[in-house]
């Protein structure tokens, strides 16, 4: 079972909007949420990997902690928050963390994991292992296909890649994850499925999907944004 819980499943009057990996791309992540133009009715459902690997993971986590204040945040726990939340704790290994991206991630604390404020850590607590809508399904990494989601484990949601060739759910509802990061900036979308970690802190893009519309908006670190029907890489 997962080691956190799911949220609510209220379903929004507004857009359902899908964010990928972020990966401390504070930039990027600003730039989209002005292209998107996020209104209060509207639930923002970020995938995971907040932190970690770019170079401003505390401005990220700022970011999403203000917008919590203007419309419905949904934010699923990735595999770099569960280990920065156990390198914090003391249950994790720190060394791994820090190479893994970590390092990043402290130095936008200018130093020091003792900077990192309560707020910050209540976040890191505060993620779910999952969420649905009426028609998707958002994980971080990936799922089992024949299983339910309440018995799915968290080495599957938070850690196991994305092949290409998972079959779909057997809910019927396409999954939307992030995790296995796409290095052309090209979101891997299949019958069933649609990965849009798009390799922002690698240079990429940082993807917003409208899940209702499938349009799909990114922002580059460097300010640059396009946008597109999701339906153009299926």
């Amino acid at each position: 079972m997962p080691d956190v819980t799911t949220d609510d499943n209220d379903q929004p009057d507004g857009r359902i909007l899908a964010i990928g990996d972020i990966h401390g791309c504070s930039i990027a992540l600003e730039t989209l949420l002005q292209s998107v133009a996020v209104k209060p009715q509207d639930t923002v459902v970020f995938l995971g990997d907040a932190v970690d690997r770019g170079p401003e993971s505390r401005q990220a986590i700022d970011q999403i902690l203000s917008l919590r204040e203007r419309c419905k945040v949904i934010f699923i726990a990735g595999n770099h928050e569960q280990m920065m939340r156990q390198a914090i704790s003391g249950s994790g290994l720190m060394d791994q963390w820090l190479q893994a991206g970590g390092q990043a991630t402290v130095d936008s604390y200018g130093g020091s994991l003792d900077n990192v404020p309560p707020e910050h850590i209540r976040f890191l607590v505060s993620g779910v292992a999952f969420w649905e809508s009426e028609n998707d399904i958002f994980v971080h990494a990936c799922l089992e296909s024949n299983i339910s989601l309440t018995n799915q484990t968290s080495d599957y949601l938070r850690w196991k890649h994305l092949g290409g060739m998972e079959a779909p759910h057997v809910s019927g509802k396409r999954v939307v994850c992030g995790h296995t990061a796409q290095r052309d900036g090209v979101p891997l979308v299949f019958d069933g499925w649609a990965c849009i970690d798009t390799f922002a802190h690698g240079g990429k893009w940082l993807s917003c999907l409208d899940v209702n519309s499938d349009l799909l908006v990114q922002a580059s670190e460097q300010g640059d944004v396009r946008e597109f029907p999701l339906s153009k890489y299926a």
